[in-house]
């Protein structure tokens, strides 16, 4: 363990900000310098004007050039008991070193750490002339494992696709909020034709070579919904460019939206829809590296919770904002256990059995709007699960008032029921 230094009052009170940060959804990732390079065979991501986004680092690196080799170092969980070398954050700053006072109630070393139970290991970092904290992205050492999966239930025998899995398994995208698709290759963004041109409307998940799960509300108008002023393209990394060697685009032929939803009075119980997509040529999806199907669970399926997902979408990037991201983020959130989430300093009553409540233990990241029909993904023995579909949460990333999710595994035989299959790629 490093000698802690002392800490001048001015420098605790700096630091002490970092408690009162203003909250707001996938926290925007920092800007990329000219000519950053992906090192040990990580492959950068760009937009089509040629600018670098980010790096997608091969298995066994990371950082924001895939510079750092994670055998080095790796952490359990949220990394209470790590106790390992590396001494940066996740933008790259060194930790500087200090020491527990009454003022930050923090004991902070020059090596990352979690001594509050945040979402991750952290340190203070020097930025310009202020002492801010900034988390650490170490390497997980193990992945959360769940019983009855097998390697045979993970295949759709009538399309031959293995559901759940990306480009590059292991791969990660490191030091921001940015996504690619390829990590979340079964992400659809679902648009919708009006007066001024095509818009885009919700996120979704391809659960089926043929078949959209989203969320309900997504559809105001109900069973009266035009699907043909509806599409659907896979493999979209930013919803204002088209990449033609990525994308595909669907038109949509049915739309299904569950028979006992009903949002009249704001009740969002049920809130889960379904669209079969067809291409002007008449075929489904094609797997490709940006092209791939979720799995779904099993039915009652349930996970423990503090467990760590992901949100995906394309929604607006903090409450209030005017506009939606222009890029797909993610975010990763814990899965909160339903009697928390029904009790009265949550949501209460308005929690029903057919929802999941996730969020970040600093309520930092949530789900926001635009992100409504969008997946919430939980690894499970390696294999990506579609657990949640977005569906709703009183503003975003507020205190006690965490995302709501449509629980997936609690409409398995529905799904079933309305597309016709004989089985899903589920675990």
């Amino acid at each position: 363990m490093s000698v802690f230094c002392s800490l001048s009052l001015t420098l605790a009170l700096a630091a002490l900000t970092i408690c009162r940060a203003q909250r707001r959804l996938f926290p925007s990732a920092s800007q990329d310098k000219p000519g950053v390079l992906c090192l040990n065979g990580g492959t950068s991501l760009s937009s089509l004007s040629g600018r670098h986004l980010l790096c997608l680092c091969p298995d066994g690196f990371s950082g924001s050039s895939c510079e750092t080799d994670e055998s080095m170092s790796c952490s359990d969980g949220i990394g209470l008991h790590y106790r390992g070398p590396v001494s940066k954050s996740a933008s790259g700053r060194e930790c500087v070193e200090l020491v527990t006072s009454i003022i930050t109630h923090c004991t902070c070393s020059n090596t990352n750490r979690n001594p509050d139970f945040s979402r991750r290991p952290w340190c203070f970092v020097q930025k310009e002339s202020m002492i801010i904290r900034e988390d650490c992205d170490i390497p997980r050492c193990t992945e959360d494992l769940s019983s009855g999966i097998t390697d045979d239930s993970l295949t759709d025998a009538q399309s031959g696709w293995r559901c759940g899995q990306r480009e590059g398994r292991s791969m990660k995208v490191v030091g921001g909020a940015l996504s690619a698709v390829e990590l979340h290759p079964w992400m659809a963004a679902v648009f919708s034709m009006r007066s001024r041109g095509r818009a885009f409307t919700c996120g979704g998940s391809l659960i089926s070579p043929c078949w959209i799960l989203t969320a309900a509300h997504c559809f105001p108008d109900g069973a009266q919904t035009d699907v043909h002023k509806l599409s659907v393209v896979l493999g979209k990394n930013a919803i204002n460019e088209t990449d033609i060697e990525k994308e595909q685009e669907f038109n949509v032929s049915e739309l299904f939206i569950h028979e006992h939803f009903d949002n009249t009075d704001g009740n969002f119980n049920n809130d889960i829809a379904l669209l079969k997509i067809r291409s002007p040529e008449g075929r489904c999806a094609k797997e490709s590296r940006s092209v791939k199907t979720v799995c779904i669970p099993e039915p009652h399926h349930s996970l423990r919770h503090g467990m760590s997902c992901q949100v995906t979408g394309y929604g607006k990037e903090q409450e209030g904002a005017w506009y939606y991201s222009r890029y797909l983020r993610e975010a990763t959130v814990k899965l909160l256990s339903q009697e928390l989430c029904s009790s009265k300093s949550y949501y209460g009553n308005m929690i029903t059995e057919n929802m999941l409540c996730a969020g970040s233990p600093d309520w930092s990241a949530d789900a926001c709007k635009g992100d409504s029909g969008g997946p919430l993904v939980c690894r499970v023995r390696g294999r990506a699960i579609l657990f949640g579909v977005v569906s709703w949460g009183e503003g975003c990333s507020r205190q006690f008032r965490p995302g709501v999710y449509t629980k997936v595994s609690n409409y398995h035989h529905w799904i079933l029921e309305k597309t016709s299959l004989s089985s899903l790629t589920h675990t």
